[in-house]
């Protein structure tokens, strides 16, 4: 086992205009790719990370011209990590929903993260940057968990994720979902406004709950479809927290299907028994605004035949 260096201090990092705006954590992630994100965090939080000289926080927006001090961060390495599988990259490669000039869409298989990290070496960024050449640059402008499928926007470029990161901010960038939630909604629409905090469980677990001292978070649930046990949704994001639909559909007590986080357990079986083998979350469709000047506004991702097989089993119940 031997300990090699992932990178030196040297002199400080200026910023350049690619990089204004960018959130400091994310431009870690891109400079130091062999170290868990988990350590990034840590870093920040006791200040090894130094821009201008000053400590900062995980959220502090970088500015053309600001001095970023990295640390000299070593990693104990047991061997290389495995290559690519050959049927991870295909699956991404098979994900192609659109691409021009400045953006990707995927329709994200579930099963795979968007970012690798501890653990998981391969996320779909770093698939892409395997399949292509041309895909260093790219960015996520936003994550989809693990389970969930469907929609995923990346850019090509800083410029592009900038603007797009303030589209999102704004909450001008829509994004619906599909779900099978647990019983039958008591209106067609109902909408959701409660804040939403994040902690740590004591076995360093990251859970989010409904918290009057959290985040504002805004979620809108449409009836499409009603089975005896369960509901077909649509449900639009009106803000971006970490969990917001799974945890604002438990919070009406209409968990989501296959929710083994914040779901019902008696509901996630039954569903088993009908072949649920994952979370029924689909990111269904991106639009993007008037004012974005993209060549496409409006991305749709058709639900997996494994969700919709659910489905089809829930009309012979």
């Amino acid at each position: 086992m031997d300990e090699r260096d992932i990178k030196a201090p040297g002199r400080p990092r200026q910023i350049g205009p690619d990089h204004e705006s960018r959130r400091i954590d994310n431009y870690l992630f891109g400079e130091l790719k062999d170290i868990p994100r988990s350590r990034i965090y840590q870093m920040l939080r006791r200040g090894e990370v130094r821009v201008n000289g000053g400590r900062i926080k995980p959220s502090y927006k970088l500015q053309s011209g600001d001095q970023v001090r990295i640390p000299p961060t070593r990693q104990t390495i047991t061997g290389d990590p495995a290559p690519a599988g050959d049927f991870l990259k295909q699956k991404v490669a098979d994900s192609f929903i659109y691409e021009d000039d400045d953006l990707v869409v995927l329709n994200k298989p579930a099963g795979i993260v968007v970012h690798g990290g501890t653990g998981r070496s391969w996320g779909v960024i770093e698939l892409l940057r395997v399949l292509r050449a041309d895909a260093n640059t790219w960015q996520l402008v936003h994550r989809l968990d693990r389970e969930t499928s469907g929609c995923l926007l990346i850019a090509k470029s800083m410029p592009v994720l900038r603007r797009l990161n303030a589209a999102l901010a704004a909450g001008e960038l829509v994004k619906e979902y599909l779900s099978l939630v647990k019983g039958r909604l008591s209106v067609n629409k109902r909408e959701v406004k409660a804040p939403l905090a994040s902690h740590r469980t004591g076995l360093g677990e990251r859970m989010v709950a409904v918290d009057e001292s959290g985040k504002t978070a805004q979620t809108r649930f449409e009836t499409l479809q009603e089975f005896p046990q369960a509901t077909l949704v649509r449900v639009r994001l009106l803000t971006g927290r970490t969990h917001q639909i799974r945890v604002h559909a438990s919070h009406l007590e209409h968990p989501v299907a296959g929710d083994d986080k914040y779901g019902n357990r008696d509901f996630n079986r039954q569903m088993r028994q009908l072949g649920l083998r994952r979370i029924f979350l689909h990111a269904c469709q991106l639009e993007l605004p008037h004012n974005m000047g993209m060549r496409r506004r409006k991305f749709a991702a058709p639900l997996p035949e494994e969700l919709q097989s659910v489905l089809d089993a829930l009309e012979f119940c």
